[in-house]
């Protein structure tokens, strides 16, 4: 039978979910806090997103985006509206990848800057120019050579990023709280570093908040609890809830010199609808508030666990176990029905749906205490 040649095919075939719960072929329920990858904050098959898509895929499945549709105008709006203030332009795409790639090409556009300002651990997509400035070597090899104009700097090093900025620097690019680099969450000092270093030499400030967006660290956005606005912000993965859906988030003189750029695809609208539908949710059922609630006692819980590190903001929490996380993975999937995430070979990542309550929390860390015990005997 064919098979994709990319991933690499998992022992359990997912057939349906519901809430924060995912149900193999066989029935079998596994509390998810990481295998859908932060894409479904309002958690799997929530009725208002699953009835929007359904409602507009009745009316209208596909137009390209020069035409106008109500589904699409309506997510422009919410967007703007959650938007940090001032980032309120809004470009529609299908994923981070191509929210940050956007967000490059429109820095060097609207600058007289060719460089990057990236850091090390950052990940920021595997297109070739968001893979530019993802700095592990295990992504970038087979690919490379990738944009040579990138300058990677330690992450919270405030002093070594407003050297790395200049006049030649189109942007400098960063997460507020770097997920695939071990869930490492930055200093306000950090962020305002690279917020002065680049208004310093017109250079443009972009938060990648792909991972971190959208209440998942406790705040709308990672960099509200900074008090450090951007000029770019991107953002996808639970944008529509599991449907593919990004945007690029632009302050006025970043969106009026973006140059030329589209997507077949942009703003689609059944997945506008259902991003709308998962917007109104995250809001309206204060679903940021929850996951700092909820954060903070899963955090408060696994701290009791003879772990090495736990940090994390919100539902954005590692685990830091020493070597072997892919094993404890194993074991926590297969053994009791737990599914999470590596970052890195070092940190269990537990990225839930937002809907997440303390009896999952309480649930989650059982598994991992039993899985430890196992693993290190």
């Amino acid at each position: 039978m064919p098979t994709d040649f990319v991933f690499s095919r998992k022992p359990i075939t997912i057939e349906r979910g519901e809430d924060v719960f995912l149900y193999d072929d066989s029935g079998t329920e596994y509390l998810d806090v990481g295998a859908s990858y932060a894409c479904v904050p309002a958690g799997h098959g929530h009725p208002d997103v699953v009835e929007a898509a359904q409602s507009q895929l009745a009316d209208l499945t596909y137009v390209q985006g020069s035409y106008p549709t109500s589904a699409r105008d309506e997510l422009y709006e919410k967007l703007s509206s959650v938007a940090p203030p001032g980032v309120e332009n809004v470009w529609l795409c299908n994923s981070g990848t191509e929210a940050n790639e956007a967000a490059l090409k429109f820095a060097r556009s609207a600058t007289d800057g060719t460089k990057f300002v990236a850091t090390k651990k950052g990940f920021h997509g595997r297109t070739m120019g968001a893979l530019s400035t993802t700095w592990k070597p295990k992504y970038r090899a087979p690919f490379e050579p990738l944009l040579d104009d990138v300058e990677f700097v330690d992450y919270g090093d405030s002093e070594a990023i407003r050297e790395a900025v200049d006049d030649e620097t189109a942007a400098v690019i960063l997460e507020p709280v770097q997920g695939e680099g071990g869930v490492n969450p930055s200093t306000t000092e950090f962020l305002q570093s690279a917020r002065e270093a680049t208004a310093d030499h017109g250079a443009a400030l972009v938060f990648d908040e792909v991972q971190t967006g959208l209440g998942r660290t406790g705040t709308f956005w990672a960099c509200e609890a900074a008090g450090v606005v951007p000029d770019v912000v991107t953002t996808a993965k639970g944008l529509a809830n599991g449907l593919p859906m990004g945007a690029t988030l632009c302050t006025d003189w970043v969106a009026e010199d973006a140059g030329p750029h589209g997507s077949t695809f942009s703003g689609g609208p059944a997945v506008s609808a259902a991003a709308t539908a998962t917007l109104d949710t995250i809001v309206d059922a204060d679903l940021p508030g929850q996951a700092a609630e909820v954060g903070e006692y899963l955090v408060d819980r696994l701290s009791e666990l003879p772990v090495r590190d736990v940090r994390g903001e919100g539902l954005l929490v590692g685990v830091e176990i020493g070597r072997g996380a892919n094993r404890v993975l194993r074991d926590l999937a297969m053994n009791h029905q737990v599914l999470a995430l590596p970052a890195g070979r070092t940190v269990v990542r537990l990225l839930p749906p937002l809907t997440l309550r303390k009896r999952h929390a309480d649930e989650v860390v059982g598994a991992l205490e039993a899985t430890l015990e196992v693993t290190e005997a």
